[in-house]
């Protein structure tokens, strides 16, 4: 039994097969998560080091670098880079991909807590994994014009968290902003002086007075009781009742002494919504969560809850990573369809066969349901890059369908027996089908190789239409003959008759060919010119990383000069809050100062906007983010700002390098590279294209350091710790107890009144109390100096570094970076003992370009292996390859005329034509082979291209309307995949010329004659 007759005998079981594959196909997309990107485990972790207020150069030493040292002793760590300020440092460690991440993390704490007994008293740290799930998926702002910053923020911790935590898939629920409640004790100084007392002595009988503690336990009346001693204070009378000293005078109580009232904590934050002081919900998903399914469901909660909401609250949303899921899936959705749509039609034009068209109609959807069942099995999701593999691989498989069914009709109307038509053509077709198919699956090979941020998205990619490709052969191979068998009639094949038009396209094509073989070298110096011009757009494109999404919203990272208070630069800030509220593409936003969204080391003086954009139609985003640049510029003068896309900060942030530009400036010298950094900005901001430039000098706030003298400290009964604490009672007032209101505790919070220390010489001027009871002024023992904002230091590996850095507008990434490097080379501009090196998103661009160059060639040696195989002919199998390879300089030229850049999608596309050109050719060999012996060579090269002609115009046109959509943009998912599908679409467009003229010219140049029949 042959394998055609096999088929018949299965037929229904087959049959069966590919419905139940279809069904649970469909079942399984409404169970796979859908996500915005793939799941990956980036391998970075980042350590946050807190040590109290120590200065960035004792930090560095006693703390940052310790630590710095000992996680280098941690296996599998590529690099480390950290950043050290006033009291507190971010490590950002790089491992190799493909770590255990989790396990690499542990070994991190492992390593910290090893070294901790020798670090500072008080240090504290915190260790994460960085993932996309450390950023909030979904986030609201609550807003009142009646309310209390208190209220809301209550509300936002004890109601809503609480509500949203219960949704599956969310991980944690974040709250932003917002005042925490507090009593404030403000103590009159002149009455406790009058009185003998101080500031420690209040504290210490307000923490005496509030106490709950078990004392003991007691039997009575068959019961054991735990007695308990509960003095707690219950409401402000009773605080300001509180006794703190008895004698015969009387008593002194803390009314008596101080102002006691409802307050709320000192904090250095300012978080705003719309122009509204706000509190932030942010909603972060676990990882693999549905982030479509989680939005969902909030939002079901968050409207149920409005009924309990208290009046003159209002909750909107700000941030809602579902919508773009959602629409980026949608447009990619509506590739598929659209593509599908234009197959069919192409089916129908060129065949005139309706049978024939509903067959492919019905067995491409099977193949994409089928492949969906995969991605459910391995635990995929729906996101962009495995529905743009599906979108990309429709072209593809109806290729598989249109030379199964061109072959069949052909041979129908060639033998009088339908029986005999359709197993004569499954017999020839099986191995060049399953030769094609193979050259285009194993060219995505390589790409299990691929590390870095390209593999971990283009693998999602290249598994999903490997996947989808290898199904398609199976299923043109066994269900397309079957369901002909079934469908078709005599009539059908008595229809297949070359019309007029296509007699005369034939009859040109003879004749063209003719004249071509009787001089095959000819062809060379078209092929030179091809080749030539190919050469000449290469070197006009423009080079990137990631393609370019309208994302429809972006962060703006500001900073206002060092030292810059909190109320100036909301100041600032409320001004560019006026320039989005007068932007009408703007439709909400939000405002962290003293906060971000990554949750990087931040002053008071710096932090982030998120600006959420109309749906469109409206301006493109880039269009938007450059008019708001420059408003600001003119009108906010001082205020530095950097704009980047959310996913494109996210990115940066998780592979911590989120700016395009960095030049990373390398000495031991930090007072040399404090001074070069500025000049080097300076520099690079005349660059064309170069915006946001910063020197990476970042300096913390001015500071008032209080030197206490020993001698005269001794003189007045007193020691440097003493004095320290009750500064700090006095400027940054302690609390000394909590107090429990239903569900939290309240702090009691003592020190003085704000217009008594708002100043340099009022703090001078504070009284002190001695131990033995004596007042004197802080002047007397200390001299108060202020002093200018120390800069952060930065290393990376050990070694002390500055990066400057900067982002690019309306150029492209590799002609902007040679510029850089022109003026790095600049004599005089890098002086001895410092060196530099470039890193940034054009380092991982390098990386990635790398990767993909390595995985080109390997695709073009497997598919030279494979047509070796085939063949066992060098010459054949060099002709094959070079005919391929000619189809790139269609890739170039198509990817300058639509000024789409080199970036790691279009590359992704030049690999695939490679596999894409050699399947066309692998069929048009096929066809010569059948020829009979007896036809002469040159002839059988003709022949075999006119009966391919058909089939090769139907894969091409159908693949490149499949495509169309991707490549026109529509949508936003359609985006990330555009130089995609345009570098496939202009090799296509080379793609018959090639396989028809140009390989038949040089197979009959190497003058050797292959056997046919």
């Amino acid at each position: 039994m042959n394998v055609v007759e096999w088929m018949q005998s299965h037929r229904r079981s087959i049959l069966f097969l590919i419905a139940i594959l279809a069904l649970g196909g469909l079942a399984a997309s409404f169970r796979l998560p859908v996500a915005l990107f793939p799941h990956v485990d980036f391998p970075r972790v980042e350590v946050k080091l807190e040590a109290g207020d120590r200065p960035a150069e004792r930090m560095a030493i006693e703390v940052t670098r310790p630590v710095e040292e000992a996680i280098r002793s941690v296996p599998g760590v590529r690099s480390i880079r950290s950043t050290t300020s006033r009291g507190s440092a971010d490590i950002s460690i790089n491992f190799d991909w493909g770590e255990d991440m989790v396990a690499a993390m542990l070994q991190v704490e492992s390593a910290i807590n090893q070294v901790l007994p020798r670090l500072p008293r008080g240090t504290s740290f915190t260790v994460r994994r960085m993932d996309p799930t450390v950023f909030p998926v979904l986030a609201y702002s609550l807003t009142s014009d009646t309310h209390s910053l208190v209220e809301l923020r209550d509300l936002a911790l004890y109601q809503l968290r609480p509500l949203v935590s219960t949704v599956k898939g969310v991980a944690k629920v974040g709250v932003q902003g917002g005042a925490e409640e507090e009593y404030e004790v403000m103590i009159d100084p002149a009455k406790l002086d009058a009185l003998g007392l101080s500031i420690d002595d209040v504290a210490r009988a307000l923490s005496a007075a509030n106490v709950i503690k078990a004392v003991g336990r007691l039997e009575d009346h068959y019961k054991l009781y735990l007695v308990i001693s509960d003095t707690r204070f219950q409401s402000l009378k009773e605080i300001k009742e509180t006794i703190i000293r008895a004698g015969k005078n009387g008593l002194v109580r803390l009314d008596d002494i101080a102002t006691v009232r409802r307050g709320t904590a000192p904090q250095w934050i300012r978080v705003t919504a719309d122009g509204h002081d706000a509190v932030l919900l942010l909603i972060y998903q676990q990882p693999r969560g549905n982030t479509v399914e989680i939005a969902k469901e909030v939002k079901k909660k968050l409207a149920e809850f409005r009924k309990h909401l208290p009046l003159g609250i209002k909750i909107a949303k700000w941030y809602d990573q579902s919508e773009l899921i959602l629409s980026a899936a949608g447009s990619v959705r509506d590739a598929v369809l659209i593509g599908l749509l234009f197959a069919a039609l192409v089916l129908w034009l060129f065949l005139r066969n309706l049978k024939m068209t509903f067959i492919a109609a019905v067995l491409v959807p099977s193949v994409l349901a089928a492949t969906i069942i995969l991605l459910y099995v391995l635990h995929m999701s729906f996101n962009i890059m495995t529905l743009g593999g599906l979108a990309a691989a429709v072209g593809l498989i109806i290729d598989d369908m249109i030379v199964m069914e061109e072959h069949i009709v052909r041979r129908l109307g060639e033998l009088a027996n339908q029986e005999l038509g359709i197993a004569t053509a499954v017999r020839e077709l099986s191995r060049p089908l399953a030769g094609s198919s193979a050259s285009t699956t194993i060219i995505f090979a390589p790409l299990a190789f691929l590390s870095g941020v390209t593999g971990a998205f283009f693998k999602a990619l290249s598994l999903t239409m490997a996947a989808s490709l290898l199904i398609s052969f199976f299923v043109a191979w066994l269900g397309v003959p079957i369901l002909a068998n079934h469908l078709l009639t005599q009539k059908d094949a008595e229809k297949e008759r070359p019309g007029r038009w296509a007699s005369w396209f034939y009859e040109r094509y003879e004749s063209f060919m003719k004249r071509i073989m009787a001089r095959p070298w000819l062809i060379i110096p078209v092929l030179l010119i091809l080749v030539g011009i190919g050469w000449i757009a290469y070197h006009r494109l423009g080079s990137g990383f990631m393609p370019k999404m309208d994302e429809g919203g972006f962060v703006l990272d500001y900073r206002a000069p060092s030292g810059t208070s909190l109320t100036e630069t909301d100041r600032l800030l409320r001004q560019v809050e006026m320039i989005l509220q007068e932007t009408p593409d703007v439709e909400t936003y939000s405002r962290r100062t003293g906060l971000s969204l990554g949750g990087h080391i931040t002053e008071a003086n710096e932090g982030d906007f998120f600006v959420r954009l109309k749906p469109p139609p409206r301006r493109d985003i880039e269009a938007v983010m450059e008019d708001i640049r420059g408003r600001i510029e003119r009108r906010v003068p001082g205020l530095e700002i950097e704009m980047a896309q959310l996913m494109e900060d996210l990115i940066g942030d998780l592979t911590a390098v989120p700016q395009p530009i960095e030049i990373k400036l390398f000495s031991d010298n930090g007072t040399l590279l404090r001074k070069l950094a500025p000049k080097v900005a300076e520099e690079i901001r005349k660059i064309s294209g170069v915006v946001d430039v910063r020197d990476g000098i970042v300096l913390a706030g001015d500071a008032l350091v209080i030197h206490v003298d020993r001698d005269r400290a001794a003189l007045e009964g007193v020691d440097p710790e003493w004095v320290t604490r009750m500064l700090s009672y006095y400027l940054g007032g302690t609390v000394t107890t909590q107090i429990q209101k239903t569900p939290k505790m309240v702090g009691v919070r003592v020190w003085i009144p704000s217009h008594l220390r708002d100043t340099a010489s009022k703090v001078e001027a504070l009284r002190l109390r001695a131990p033995d009871g004596h007042f004197f002024p802080l002047r007397r023992i200390a001299r108060v100096e202020v002093l200018t904002g120390q800069p952060q230091i930065m290393h990376e590996d050990l070694k002390r570094m500055v990066a400057v850095t900067g982002r690019i507008s309306g150029r492209d990434m590799g002609s902007v970076i040679r510029d850089v490097k022109r003026v790095l080379n600049r004599p005089g501009l890098i002086p001895k003992g410092v060196y530099y090196e470039l890193g940034g998103l054009y380092r991982q661009q390098q990386i990635a370009f790398a990767g993909l160059l390595a995985v080109f060639v390997s695709a073009v040696l497997l598919v030279f292996l494979l047509l070796l195989f085939l063949y066992e002919s060098f010459r054949m199998a060099i002709a094959v390859m070079a005919t391929t390879l000619l189809s790139l300089a269609g890739v170039f030229v198509g990817l300058w005329i639509t000024h789409t850049e080199i970036n790691i999608s279009s590359m992704m596309g030049l690999t695939m034509i490679v596999g894409i050109v050699t399947e066309t050719a692998i069929f048009y060999l096929s066809e010569y082979r059948l020829l009979p012996r007896h036809v002469p060579y040159k002839t059988a090269l003709i022949l075999a291209g006119r009966n391919r002609l058909r089939a090769v115009a139907m894969t091409t046109v159908a693949a490149i309307l499949a495509l169309m959509p991707l490549a026109l943009g529509i949508g936003q998912g359609a985006a990330m995949l555009k130089p995609l599908a345009i570098a496939i679409i202009s090799g296509l467009c080379l793609q018959l010329p090639l396989v028809l003229v140009v390989l038949p010219a040089l197979l009959a140049l190497i003058k050797r004659e292959y056997p046919t029949g």
